[in-house]
């Protein structure tokens, strides 16, 4: 019993370790998309900002988010939580590493700070 909380914590610390941090913003219009035009993906969806772009090469790849605090004067916008998303987009010239959509930032952070401080792997 105590190898597999041991091996748990140590995967949990390579996740952990693994993250990169970023900024994330958040959306609200979802159709059409670069990647994949007018099919509907959900709502637990993401922009990919110019670095991360790649000619499109981001479509579908999917993203565990964490938001780890605050890039403005909103006192603790994160909520605890994280959210997996899937990059359905573009987001040229965007403010943030990613851009969520409205519910998967409010998943994370309380969407009044309007931009915060994440990790995604």
């Amino acid at each position: 019993m105590h190898i597999v909380v041991v091996v748990g914590a140590l995967l949990s610390l390579i996740s952990v370790g693994s993250a990169v941090p970023g900024t994330a913003t958040f959306y609200t219009s979802y159709v059409p998309s670069a990647c994949y035009g007018n099919q509907d993906n959900g709502v637990l969806i993401a922009a990919a900002s110019d670095p991360l772009w790649n000619n499109g090469a981001i479509c579908g790849k999917t993203y565990t988010v964490t938001c780890t605090g605050a890039t403005n004067a909103v006192p603790h916008p994160c909520t605890g939580q994280s959210v997996t998303v899937k990059v359905v987009d573009h987001c040229p010239g965007c403010g943030g590493t990613l851009d969520l959509s409205r519910e998967a930032f409010a998943t994370i952070a309380n969407p009044v700070a309007g931009i915060i401080k994440i990790d995604f792997y």
